[in-house]
């Protein structure tokens, strides 16, 4: 029997790490065991969920604090685990502030490491690269990555973005359709995040950006990529439809976006939609993060690109003016910003690799545990 640990602590890496759970099936057969700290996605690929990512998700350094004394009671009780020799390998997805602490558990333990989508050290942390020395192998899916910690001393291997192997979406207007939109009119799609704490930060901004584009541009319909699962809310919405279902329609239906930061923006670039990039946490968590931060963008598809593909409006930037402003001219399929963006786009979506990247994350676990 092989016993295996996986670790995700927030939806994405839920969702990627059901990914790699399946793979690991597919790849190691039967006699396997997982047990994980989760969520639906991991519960649905069949693994035993032994501890709930709800209670632990956040973003930001303020926020982060009072979720502390939880993180350090799962991990007092994982490094229990660990001692008893319960596991033959630990695979530790994103999620670097507790994930970094357990990877020291499982070391001195004896069980080898797995880190999948590493720690965005090169953004905010080069010198705490060290703190990676426990894990065995690390897996990224940024092509920029592999060679960065592998200069650093960590045997790192570029595996690939997950959001390569999601199923291809319908035609932009067969989305419309399916989301009950106009199919010949113009959309205008929001994504101001998966977590309610991101939700309550940015729909103010957005649902007043979208109501000047309304009133610009009368023709263009709108929609939100809704978050319902993590208890978000859109208050007044006016004409705006939020869509409680599957985002990957939003995108596919959208001619440009209002997208949030993060992985969001290489949705949005896989499915060809130029875009305007915001982001909005605390004050205090700002402060930090902007003394911290040693890249000269934070939006994905930027630092993917190598060069501002997408204008990012952050903080103090990230207002309803400066947000409408930005998206209106990419409503223009031949607008010059709009073919700009585009060429941009193709070469994010070139370099983010091949589909596949759960079935080469399986490929090195299974050489860990030989």
């Amino acid at each position: 029997m092989t016993r295996i640990y996986i670790s995700a602590g927030e939806p994405s890496a839920d969702a990627h790490a059901a990914a790699v759970a399946t793979a690991l099936r597919r790849r190691l057969g039967g006699g396997l065991e997982l047990e994980a700290l989760g969520g639906p996605s991991l519960e649905r690929a069949g693994v035993r969920v032994l501890d709930r990512m709800e209670a632990y998700s956040v973003v930001g350094f303020v926020e982060a604090l009072a979720k502390i004394p939880a993180h350090y009671r799962l991990l007092n009780r994982i490094k229990k685990s660990f001692s008893e020799k319960r596991y033959d390998l630990v695979i530790l997805v994103d999620y670097p502030g507790y994930h970094l602490r357990a990877a020291a558990a499982a070391a001195a333990a004896g069980i080898p490491v797995l880190y999948y989508i590493a720690p965005q050290m090169w953004a905010w942390g080069p010198k705490r690269v060290r703190k990676l020395a426990p894990v065995n192998r690390l897996a990224v899916i940024l092509p920029f990555e592999e060679a960065f910690f592998r200069e650093r001393g960590v045997a790192a291997t570029f595996v690939g973005h997950p959001l390569k192997d999601r199923p291809a979406p319908p035609p932009r207007a067969e989305a419309r359709r399916l989301l009950g939109l106009d199919p010949a009119r113009q959309t205008l799609g929001l994504f101001p995040g998966s977590r309610a704490q991101e939700v309550r930060r940015h729909w103010a901004i957005f649902r007043e950006a979208a109501g000047r584009v309304a009133a610009a541009r009368p023709d263009v319909q709108i929609i939100a990529a809704g978050a319902a699962a993590s208890g978000a809310v859109y208050p007044d919405p006016g004409p705006i439809r939020v869509h409680q279902g599957d985002p990957l329609l939003v995108f596919a239906a959208s001619d440009a976006g209002i997208c949030k930061s993060g992985t969001t923006t290489l949705e949005a670039a896989i499915a060809d939609v130029p875009m305007v990039i915001t982001y909005r946490v605390h004050p205090i968590s700002s402060y930090i993060a902007f003394r911290l931060i040693r890249v000269p963008w934070v939006g994905l598809v930027n630092l993917v690109a190598g060069y501002e593909v997408a204008p990012e409006f952050l903080q103090r930037r990230a207002t309803p003016g400066a947000l409408a402003d930005g998206v209106l001219p990419l409503l223009d399929v031949d607008h010059p910003t709009t073919q700009r963006q585009r060429e941009g786009l193709r070469l994010v979506r070139d370099r983010l690799g091949a589909p596949g990247a759960a079935d080469r994350v399986a490929d090195l676990a299974a050489e860990l545990i030989r």
